[in-house]
């Protein structure tokens, strides 16, 4: 099973979501007007995925009897090894626009962006796992500018969703596509 192995982080890209809703439109412009779709290669990704439990106590119980899952909170942090103008337009929207805020109508919305984080199995070389984070917004935006040295973006962001990608190569070792390893909840496991 390829998730038992210990993986190395590999690469991770972001996407802009070309949607068909206010945020995708405004994305499409920006992918228009800069000629790219993937804004970047992203490094040192951290994500967190946070479910609200509620606990329930009978009196006289000191501990719970039972746990409720409640809302399921996706965010994170990514760095970036260079810049460009595309950046800001996702973070602030139109209110990146060099022509004066005010003249610009509110609200405006903030584009989303798609990300794939890609983890490698050195031993095995077909398998791999991916981590696609969706509809996600930055919160917040920063970089550095060290002497003589790499300029690195940071940025932070919550998402909607959140997918993993389990892809196991062939057996035998006779070459051949990946198989992606997707469970079937209600019985057994099946590929994609």
């Amino acid at each position: 099973m390829a998730l038992t192995n210990v993986y190395t982080g590999s690469n991770g890209t972001l996407t802009l979501a070309n949607e068909d809703t206010p945020e995708g439109q405004d994305a499409s412009l920006v992918i228009t007007a800069y000629q790219v779709q993937t804004v970047g290669r992203v490094t040192g990704a951290q994500i967190c995925v946070q479910t609200d439990l509620e606990e329930f106590h009978e009196i006289g119980r000191r501990h719970a009897v039972s746990l409720h899952p409640g809302d399921i909170h996706i965010s994170g942090k990514i760095d970036r090894a260079y810049i460009n103008g595309a950046m800001l337009f996702l973070l602030q929207g139109r209110g990146s626009a060099p022509t004066l805020v005010d003249e610009i109508a509110n609200p405006y919305v903030q584009p989303t962006f798609n990300m794939t984080i890609a983890l490698k199995d050195p031993a095995f070389p077909g398998n791999s796992v991916s981590l696609e984070v969706g509809k996600v917004k930055f919160q917040s935006w920063s970089y550095s500018m060290p002497e003589e040295d790499f300029v690195m973006e940071n940025v932070t962001f919550k998402a909607v969703s959140i997918r993993i990608v389990d892809a196991e190569a062939p057996a035998g070792g006779g070459g051949g596509e990946p198989t992606a390893l997707v469970p079937q909840f209600g019985g057994g496991t099946a590929t994609a």
